[in-house]
This record gives structure tokens, sequence and C-alpha cells, in this order.
């Protein structure tokens, strides 16, 4: 070890979602990424809208999931699709990174859900995965497919308010998670199958040269997945594969872990309360999501 042990911070669940609506079964999502097992649920995309409502995504059955105390879960949105990424849009929009559709959007008062980007100049997207929304307002979205070491060709895309879009990365190792950090020079991307997190500076140009590799996950069965950042510029990184949820600092220095094994070893993305303290994951094997507290540096 290059630095000291992260240190271990406590876990407790948050929310469970309610067996009403669990829908165990076989489903095409289910035979591409679980085997073919049935499952209940995927939960991911956790987010709060402008109102202040914590929402989640479950893939498998296209549902956009309002998560309320004890039972009080509801479904804000069901379609026929496969909800990954969710983020707050410059407005009152949700922005949805889907998988087979491409990116949407979602109006968190009706539940309706219309397209904003579904092709590239007439090709279609691999598959998307997460998004997040700059301070100039551009949106910021992975591509991951079924991209990994046999076939790094995932993307990363950049879509400015004025309908630019910029291939901001064209080589990845399946991109997941993406983040900024707190001034929106640099872009982290988890990159699953090599068990990296990437790092590289954001130009207006879309120019991108020194792209490097910021923090490694343990190989093993999954590496990163969904990526949060603090008010301080700390990078939490929920990663799958080891059931573990990882905090660095700006420099790439590990300081927190947090086992989510008691629960289940699926936490698949993360997003900070609107406190800014309380760190909430989705951890999918369960179907629950997990909350820590943070400590200030």
């Amino acid at each position: 070890m290059w630095f000291p042990a992260p240190k271990e911070l406590p876990l407790r669940p948050f929310a469970r979602l309610p067996d009403r609506l669990r829908q165990m079964r076989r489903t095409a999502w289910a035979d591409a990424n679980r085997a073919g097992a049935p499952i209940d649920s995927f939960l991911e995309g956790p987010c709060f809208d402008r109102a202040g409502r914590f929402l989640v995504t479950d893939i498998p059955n296209g549902r956009i999931l309002l998560v309320g105390p004890g039972d009080g879960w509801d479904v804000l949105a069901e379609y026929e699709g496969w909800p990954n990424g969710l983020a707050l849009g410059a407005d009152d929009a949700l922005l949805i990174a889907d998988y087979r559709h491409g990116l949407l959007s979602l109006d968190p008062t009706r539940g309706s859900i219309t397209p904003l980007l579904e092709h590239v100049g007439s090709e279609g997207f691999l598959g998307l995965n997460d998004v997040t929304l700059g301070a100039n307002g551009a949106i910021f979205f992975t591509d991951q497919g079924q991209t990994g070491l046999q076939d790094p060709r995932g993307r990363v895309y950049r879509l400015s308010p004025d309908g630019r879009l910029d291939r901001l990365i064209s080589n990845g190792p399946s991109p997941n998670g993406i983040a900024l950090n707190k001034a929106g020079t640099h872009c982290y991307v988890a990159m699953t199958r090599s068990c990296e997190v990437w790092r590289f500076a954001l130009r207006a140009d879309a120019i991108v040269g020194k792209a490097n590799l910021f923090f490694r996950t343990p190989a093993g069965t999954s590496g990163p997945d969904g990526m949060a950042v603090d008010v301080h510029d700390r990078l939490f990184i929920a990663n799958p594969g080891h059931g573990m949820v990882w905090g660095v600092d700006p420099h790439g220095v590990p300081l927190f872990a947090l086992d989510c094994r008691p629960f289940g070893r699926m936490p698949t993305n993360c997003c900070f309360a609107p406190d800014g303290i309380t760190l909430l994951i989705t951890e999918s094997q369960s179907g629950q999501v997990l909350a820590a507290e943070i400590p200030p540096p």
C-alpha cells in the first residue's frame, strides 16, 4: 500500500424497495447482464429533484421510483426502456441515460418522458449508462454498451446547451459512472472492466489531452460503477465487484472504505443528500438504499 489504510465508515439502511413494487421475473436485460437469472429489480441512478424528492431508477422494469419512508415508495414513471443514470437538468426536468433509447428528459410533475438525443448523426448509441450536468448547462454522459477489455471503444460525450455534441473519449473499456470536480474543470469516468477511474481536463474546444488513471479499484469480477463528488471535492466510487464504496481525496489518495456486504455486495451508484453530508447508495442485490454520514476533512 502506498497510503495508510482508508478509514472504515459505518452504513445504515435508509429505505428498502417494498415487496409490492418488486417484480421477480426474467427479462431481456437480465438475460444480457445477469446470466438470465430472474430478478425483482435493479436499482441505480440515485438523484434528488428540484423539489428535494429522492428518486432512483429500476433498470429491467423501466421505472423511475420516488423513494419514501417505509412502504411509501411510488412509481413516478414507467415505460419500455432501461433507465440507468439519472441527474437533475438545468431546469426542473430530470435527465435519464437510457440504455435502449439514448438521452431522455423526464418531467417530474407529470412523469412524462421525451427524447433529447436518440442517436449521433443517425448512428445509434452503444448503450448509455450515466449522466451528469455541468455548471454551464452542458450534459455529460457515458455510452458503455457491452464494451470492455475485449472491445475498448466506449464513449464519453458532452452535449452543450446550444446543441453541439462533442465526443470526448472514444476508447473507453466500459465507461460507466461520470462526475465532475466542483470547479467543473475536470471529468471523472469509471472504466468498469479495467477497474479504473480516469480523469481528464475539460476544454471548450473538446480536445482531450493527457487523460490519466486517477484511481484503481482492486481487480475482481466488476470494477467501479457510479460516483459522486462532495462539497470538499472528494470522490466517492461504488465498486460492486467487492461490495464496497471508496472515498478518495482530490489527489486520488484513498480516505474512506464503506463496506456494503452486510446488506448486499452490489452497490451500483451513490449521491449526496441536500445536507451535503449524507451519502446515499443504491445496493441493487438487496433492492435497498444505504446511508452513511461522511465526516469533513
